[in-house]
């Protein structure tokens, strides 16, 4: 962990574009505040405000930005403060000082700036439904795994689990919850699913809807038949897009929180 995190803060009166973008530039966590948001990063935001306030003009919104630059230790002692445990299906998800509790699988995850820990919708979902269907299946993938915590929830239900990220962070994020949490992901790499010649009876992408519909084919390619593929990170805005695009699947559910669509299709092998 650096000693130093940077933390944007924007506000504005049409804040959701703004809110879309972020999501679009790949970051996965935002705190929400009053007409507006906080994007935390130990990488310079710089880029990120520039864009936002680029994106800001051309749509002809009024935008105000605020980069500062942060202790990390006071940023987590802050969040240790005000972070819960959240329950999510049969999964109870806690940070290392809070203590399990009893008749719910028990997932440690310590807070960090930019993977998930379930309290956000679509992870939230993604426990939920990985907890209802998962049963009598034997291997599954986890594409973008940020955190592991999807790999974990999969893992302490019984089933063999790879998980792939395109941010090595994200890899090594996995990798030390994994331990922390006394399971193994069988396999684990740096890169996309396109790097896996292997399929699997569920796969899991809690990822943004454009990369979603850009792999489309690719995830449905790798799930066996009578297999699952459940998909969440994505704005209602997209949820026609995203039907149509797996429509030669069986629509099993779909899971809304707020303004996040969740959904899980299966291959009937038609």
């Amino acid at each position: 962990m650096k000693d130093k995190y940077y933390e944007l803060k924007v506000t504005s009166q049409q804040i959701e574009p703004l809110k879309d973008l972020v999501f679009e530039f790949g970051f996965t966590c935002i705190e929400e505040i009053d007409s507006g948001f906080i994007i935390r990063d130990e990488q310079s935001l710089e880029d990120t405000k520039w864009g936002l306030e680029e994106f800001a003009s051309r749509l002809g919104c009024k935008i105000t930005t605020d980069l500062q630059i942060k202790d990390n230790i006071d940023w987590i002692n802050e969040y240790k403060k005000g972070i819960a445990p959240v329950e999510a299906g049969e999964f109870y998800i806690r940070p290392s000082w809070e203590t399990p509790k009893d008749g719910l699988i028990d997932i440690i995850i310590d807070p960090a700036l930019a993977f998930g820990s379930g309290h956000h919708e679509s992870t939230n979902s993604c426990l939920k439904l990985i907890s209802k269907y998962s049963k009598g299946y034997k291997n599954a993938l986890d594409v973008g795994c940020g955190s592991g915590i999807l790999s974990i929830a999969m893992a302490k239900l019984g089933l063999n689990v790879s998980a792939c990220d395109t941010d090595e962070l994200a890899v090594q994020s996995s990798l030390e919850n994994a331990q922390k949490n006394n399971i193994a992901i069988d396999k684990i790499w740096t890169g996309s699913i396109t790097n896996s010649n292997e399929s699997y009876d569920i796969v899991v992408a809690n990822i943004i809807a454009d990369v979603i519909l850009f792999l489309a084919n690719d995830l449905k390619s790798k799930i066996k038949v009578g297999g699952i593929i459940i998909l969440s990170g994505i704005l209602t805005k997209y949820k026609n897009r995203i039907i149509n695009a797996f429509s030669e699947f069986e629509l099993i559910e779909n899971l809304t929180q707020n303004e996040w669509e969740s959904f899980v299709f299966k291959n009937q092998g038609k």
